[in-house]
Formats: structure tokens, C-alpha cells, sequence
């Protein structure tokens, strides 16, 4: 699985490291992803999502069923898995 957060669609960016004498080296700057479970109250079931931290403040702002709404607008949004128990 990619490193791209499903409900804002952040990714990983590359940079440089500069040393004290100034010298580059490429570097990744890396997404703080979860993967966390949600209960999806429209749906009656668990979903798996793959969120950032701004994601996770993004779901608790707007509900999740607007934040999943939103990211498929955009696109961001290409799989659910729903967990079966």
C-alpha cells in the first residue's frame, strides 16, 4: 500500500538534507499515516481507512460520512475496505 492518506490525499515529498558544510543528500519526508477502523454509521458497518494526522482532525471536524463524501470528490479516495466481524 502507498503512503498516501485516503481522506486529504497527502503523499510523501522529497527535500534535501543539508549538512553543516553545506553538502545536499536527497532525502523523503514522510506522512504520519494510521491506519485506524471507523464505524460507519450510514453504511452499518467497519470500515479500514489509511489517514494522516490531519485526516484524523479533518474526520472529527466534519463526521465521517462528509469526510468520505469530500475525498471521493477529490479523488483521494480509491478503496474502502469494510471488516467483517
Amino acid at each position: 500500500m502507498s503512503k498516501i492518506c485516503q481522506i486529504t490525499g497527502k503523499k510523501a515529498i522529497t527535500g534535501n538534507n543539508v549538512s553543516h558544510s553545506k553538502r545536499h543528500t536527497k532525502r523523503r519526508f514522510n506522512v504520519n499515516l494510521f491506519n485506524r477502523k471507523f464505524y460507519w454509521v450510514e453504511q452499518d458497518t467497519w470500515i479500514l481507512l489509511t489517514v494522516s494526522a490531519a485526516g484524523l482532525r479533518t474526520i472529527n471536524k466534519m463526521g465521517l460520512d462528509a469526510a468520505l463524501k469530500q475525498a471521493n470528490e477529490k479523488g483521494y479516495l480509491t478503496e474502502i475496505k469494510t471488516l467483517d466481524f
